[in-house]
């Protein structure tokens, strides 16, 4: 049997299993689904948190070619897992077995990681996550102050100061980038946060609803009903 998982952003669907890998330049509100698995063969999924830093130094160290496709996209994207990546990846997992060459040998698998990424065709959008002054990282100060501030009602006149851009720049990019509003954004992060609060922390549905800012408990219960579950 296949092994598959979905990934929805509002009305956005991104569907993949064991060949393909799904990559995101911004840390958005996402919801995931297993939509195929069985006990014999189970789900298993990894997920690497890519280094800025690491990745700028790993372009101008090796002289990568450009890629850029010069038009702009969504921040998530599916690729293609090739044999080499794979066995780059099988090789860091194996690494927990070996727990004394950790220090030293998951950095150096970690590189070659990254390098075989930059070189699928999502490479561009992992291009931009080094790329320092990119909208990427613009819009990623904005979606970081509406996180942290998620018990307070978003004023979205605050938002174009912090990404340095004008009203409808910053919508244009937000849109381009996330497919939603800087306001559904919020919605997503408040409702996804509710239900970390409830599964994990057991807390009940009226105090998760005060933790994340909701106004009342019936508001909370309309949102977290049609807004927290992939529809099929």
């Amino acid at each position: 049997p296949a092994r598959v998982k979905r990934v929805v952003l509002g009305d956005n669907d991104y569907v993949y299993d064991a060949t393909r890998f799904f990559v995101t330049s911004i840390d958005l509100p996402l919801i995931a689904q297993i939509l195929e698995a069985s006990p014999s063969e189970p789900y298993v999924g990894m997920m690497l948190k890519l280094n800025r830093m690491q990745i700028a130094q790993l372009i101008l160290d090796n002289q990568l070619p450009s890629l850029n496709s010069g038009k702009a996209s969504r921040a998530m994207e599916l690729g293609a897992l090739s044999k080499p990546l794979f066995g780059a990846i099988e090789r860091l997992i194996n690494l927990l077995a070996e727990p004394e060459c950790i220090p030293v040998l998951s950095t150096l698998v970690q590189k070659e990681i990254v390098v075989r990424l930059l070189t699928t065709e999502c490479g561009p959008k992992i291009r931009q996550i080094a790329t320092g002054g990119s909208h990427i990282h613009q819009i990623s100060r904005v979606i970081d102050r509406i996180k942290g501030n998620l018990s307070e009602r978003l004023r979205v006149e605050d938002l174009p100061g912090r990404a340095g851009m004008s009203v409808s720049t910053l919508h244009h990019h937000f849109r381009s980038l996330t497919a939603l509003s800087p306001l559904q954004v919020e919605k997503h992060l408040r409702l996804n946060e509710a239900s970390r609060l409830m599964l994990i922390d057991r807390v009940d549905a009226a105090t998760a609803a005060f933790q994340v800012g909701c106004e009342s408990p019936s508001q909370f219960s309309r949102e977290y009903s049609g807004g927290t579950r992939p529809s099929s």
